[in-house]
């Protein structure tokens, strides 16, 4: 099920499939303790933002690939800002997970909400998944606003079901359903 990935575009952004040197770029948000609050991981390293962006490098190229992780570029400046990311948790079900992170500098332009919708489409018309969901913290409001705003419906509150450094989190999760999109 291989998919030749294009440009995926909006007026404002686009995401393009990560490259090596974007480490440098990732860093600048992922070294961030705002970014990262609601995150198992980070402050990154140096080391561990190229890390991450090795990994996704090595992931995209597994057969069957799962992961499908993006730059989001900002088009009036050409800058990365962020990273969005699609994946395809069960083949049999169609089911995926979309996830998004953005630079603070660009917090409440709508960059996490276009970069949702590209996503989401993605996984709709590329893989034909039937549901496509999304969890966050239920203390991140910037994020369950983005969810609520592409159009996905929350389903409920799943308990302490991630590590954080200092003890357990609850998330919320969200989700769209194929019909529902685009209505």
């Amino acid at each position: 099920m291989e998919v030749v990935t294009k440009t995926l575009s909006t007026e404002r952004v686009f995401l393009r499939e990560m490259v090596e040197d974007d480490w440098v770029d990732v860093h600048k948000y992922a070294s961030q303790e705002i970014v990262c609050r609601y995150q198992p991981w980070g402050p990154n390293t140096l080391q561990e933002s190229k890390m991450f962006v090795n990994e996704v490098l090595a992931d995209a190229s597994k057969t069957p690939r799962r992961r499908y992780v993006f730059a989001i570029i900002n088009k009036k400046d050409d800058e990365m800002v962020g990273a969005g990311e699609l994946h395809l948790r069960d083949f049999t079900n169609k089911t995926g997970e979309i996830g998004y992170v953005v630079n603070p500098d660009y917090w409440g332009r709508g960059i996490a909400t276009e970069a949702a919708m590209l996503l989401i489409d993605f996984g709709f018309e590329h893989f034909n998944l039937h549901r496509i969901y999304a969890t966050c913290d239920p203390r991140n409001i910037g994020s369950y606003k983005v969810l609520e705003k592409v159009g996905m419906t929350k389903e409920g509150r799943i308990r302490e079901n991630l590590k954080m450094k200092d003890g357990w989190r609850d998330s919320f999760l969200y989700s769209i359903l194929k019909y529902e999109w685009g209505k």
